[in-house]
């Protein structure tokens, strides 16, 4: 699995390079966003001045099940979003298939038991031993936005099943082991996490 360089942005609103090739480029952006508001305008904004076109103009529509995605002249590109708090978190990738999400750090005193209901058994003894508070909380969140970046970009989000896809920690990054067929081999999936602020982690998944 590639592993790009971990990038970390303390700007309000940024967009940051996390790979470039020749056929490949994928970037992310971070947004102050009222909590309850429409995050589409803001998307289809930020996308259209990154590719360069009016926002009118931007061929941005939905799949049957909600995934975002970029009709001609922009169907080589794909496109993530996910907002928390007060921050919004937008992703564009070029020739690759992307979901991206972010959550706001806080307590989860049920970590455990909500990775018992919906997280592999491994998962979940892998939070369990993880010293409780502060530590296990952002274990779980690295997980959950692990996990739904993944299934975002495959287009069924939470409905398909967190148990259905298990990710391990690597040195000190998570990858992705074990999935579904539906989602294909595990090693195709590429995984990002980063902070996109403070008080946030974010995970960005492409293949």
């Amino acid at each position: 699995m590639r592993q790009p360089a971990h990038l970390t942005s303390r700007m309000p609103v940024s967009t940051v390079f996390i790979e470039s090739h020749s056929d490949r480029a994928l970037r992310w952006s971070w947004h102050a966003h009222v909590h309850g508001t429409p995050t589409d305008p803001v998307a289809q904004q930020w996308l259209a001045a990154t590719l360069g076109v009016a926002p009118e103009m931007l061929n941005l529509g939905r799949e049957p099940r909600g995934r975002p995605y970029l009709g001609p002249p922009h169907a080589d590109y794909d496109c993530s979003w996910s907002h928390s708090g007060d921050g919004l978190l937008i992703a564009l990738g070029h020739g690759v298939q992307l979901g991206v999400d972010c959550e706001r750090v806080h307590a989860r005193p049920r970590a455990l038991e909500l990775a018992w209901r919906f997280f592999t058994p491994p998962e979940h003894d892998w939070l369990a031993a993880t010293e409780p508070g502060t530590t296990r909380d952002r274990a779980f969140l690295r997980l959950w936005c692990a996990k739904e970046a993944v299934l975002k970009a495959h287009g069924h989000g939470l409905s398909f099943g967190l148990e259905k896809l298990r990710f391990a920690e690597t040195g000190e990054a998570l990858a992705l082991v074990e999935c579904d067929a539906a989602l294909g081999a595990a090693n195709d999936w590429s995984l990002h996490e980063f902070e996109p602020a403070p008080g946030y982690v974010a995970a960005l998944a492409w293949r």
